[in-house]
């Protein structure tokens, strides 16, 4: 009898604790110290790194500190209330955020709470931010391309789904701009993108959400969102949250874009955790461990097999730098982490070089593997000849007499410029991108006065769309340009330089 009572209030026990979050707890502590963002527990007994601790008024934090006496974790919410002597708890999981479909259009913060007054996320599955990378026989080559519309890039500076292009410059050079470019040209292409801000000021994220909406790009965006007025630890897991997100598309067999803007304040969001967790600084103030922080998100970026889902993710993340320094800490680690970079000029930039891209100091190591074929036959050496000819000018500010081959060089580098010149959302077809590059390769502007090879060029890519369907559908599908093709581009671009014709 005295069995059964026992047996009967075990069963009991094991029903309260399935449907209690209270009941899961598997040990109690107290809040030691509470600082700028973080707290210092005592009593918390086999916490893990990186678990979920309940702290008083529903308020979450994630060790990272796990010593013997102590634990030292980051607040992931707002804790005003929070005081020392308060009672916490073990949670026994980690920081996770919902993913599917149901956030696709959406704006929200890194635990998956809607910031876009749309009403609660409905969504079926989470997922812990923090998740191993891919392994490497599980990866396949990256062999598409991912166009971003701008010729500058499809041009000299390929993307293929599933790298990891780094854009960096100093602040206001159009690093964000460049990156929506590239996001609004995924349109109808079938590649989910996602935004992803970091510490970004309320304005500036209120603006590229604006842009999206406007330009209907919410429809296969969403963005997950930090400002300058969340705890740094909500903004130290914002990149892997996103992450997170697109690895469920890429399992599914999807394709995704993630922007990370930018990780110069996630890096600087780590280095106050760490600082106020007394971890010992190295170099700038930096942990010895911001390079993992970085190199483990940004290696979950892949092309997947096809057994395993075969989508892919390709990551853009941005950084800043100070004064053109690219050899500083942050942009040096995520170069060497990174399959190449974009760099962007505030010298281009004043002189409305738009989109600002060095190409000199720019690189990109797996897209011209992925580049479509009439890419590689129209610009295959206008990368190296472009370079050359920005030195060539610099070196023909000192001097007055050149003969004609420098002449003729220079007129053709100064035509080219003006053709890779792009305003912003405007993304071009790649058939209009090759119909511009051959006609500047072939001398059509070089009689032209700079101040016209805009609105020249804007005249021979509509001519070309408009009588060449056949020609644009073959170069779109990847088809190699044959001598005839490029013959019918030219003629169609020298026609419209004699007539004049205009839109």
């Amino acid at each position: 009898m005295r069995g059964d009572i026992f047996s009967t209030f075990g069963r009991i026990g094991k029903i309260i604790a399935a449907h209690s979050p209270r009941m899961q707890v598997q040990s109690f502590g107290t809040l030691r110290f509470v600082g700028a963002g973080i707290v210092r527990v005592t009593g918390l007994k086999g916490v893990q790194s990186e678990e979920l601790i309940q702290l008083p008024g529903e308020t979450l934090a994630m060790a990272l500190n796990v010593d013997v006496h102590e634990t030292g974790a980051v607040l992931i919410d707002e804790g005003e209330r929070l005081r020392a002597g308060d009672e916490v708890y073990r949670t026994g999981r980690v920081v996770d955020i919902p993913v599917g479909d149901a956030l696709v259009g959406r704006v929200i913060n890194p635990r998956g709470r809607p910031l876009d007054a749309a009403g609660a996320v409905d969504a079926v599955d989470r997922r812990p931010v923090e998740r191993p990378a891919p392994a490497i026989m599980d990866r396949l080559p990256v062999t598409e391309p991912l166009q971003t519309g701008l010729k500058v890039i499809d041009a000299l500076l390929p993307i293929g789904r599933g790298q990891r292009e780094l854009i960096l410059g100093d602040r206001q050079t159009g690093k964000t701009a460049l990156a929506l470019d590239a996001m609004l040209n995924q349109k109808d292409t079938g590649v989910i993108c996602i935004y992803c801000a970091v510490g970004k000021r309320n304005s500036a994220v209120a603006k590229v959400v604006n842009d999206l909406k406007q330009h209907d790009a919410m429809r296969f965006c969403l963005a997950v969102v930090t400002t300058e007025d969340d705890p740094p630890g909500t903004q130290f897991i914002a990149p892997y949250a996103a992450m997170t997100i697109a690895e469920h598309f890429m399992h599914d067999g999807g394709d995704v874009l993630v922007v990370f803007d930018d990780l110069t304040r996630h890096a600087r969001a780590y280095r106050e955790l760490s600082l106020l967790l007394r971890r010992p600084p190295g170099r700038e103030a930096y942990p010895g461990d911001i390079f993992y922080i970085h190199s483990r998100l940004l290696e979950r970026s892949t092309h997947l097999k096809e057994n395993l889902g075969g989508g892919s993710i390709t990551a853009l993340p941005i950084v800043e730098t100070e004064a053109e320094n690219i050899s500083a800490y942050i942009p040096t680690n995520l170069i060497s982490i990174t399959d190449g970079q974009i760099y962007l000029s505030p010298r281009l930039f004043r002189r409305g070089n738009l989109p600002a891209v060095d190409v000199g100091r720019s690189v990109s190591r797996v897209g011209g593997k992925t580049q479509l074929a009439a890419y590689r036959s129209v610009a295959g050496d206008l990368r190296l000849s472009y370079s050359q000819f920005e030195e060539l000018e610099a070196f023909a500010r000192f001097g007055t007499r050149m003969d004609e081959e420098t002449r003729q060089t220079l007129n053709r580098g100064r035509r080219v410029r003006e053709i890779l010149k792009q305003r912003q959302y405007n993304p071009l077809t790649v058939c209009e991108q090759i119909a511009a590059l051959v006609a500047v390769n072939e001398g059509v502007f070089d009689d032209l006065p700079l101040g016209q090879v805009a609105a020249a060029e804007k005249d021979v890519r509509r001519v070309v769309v408009e009588r060449h369907t056949d020609l644009c559908s073959r170069i779109a599908a990847g088809e190699t340009m044959s001598a005839e093709d490029t013959a019918l581009i030219k003629d169609s671009a020298a026609e419209v330089r004699q007539t004049g014709q205009s839109a």
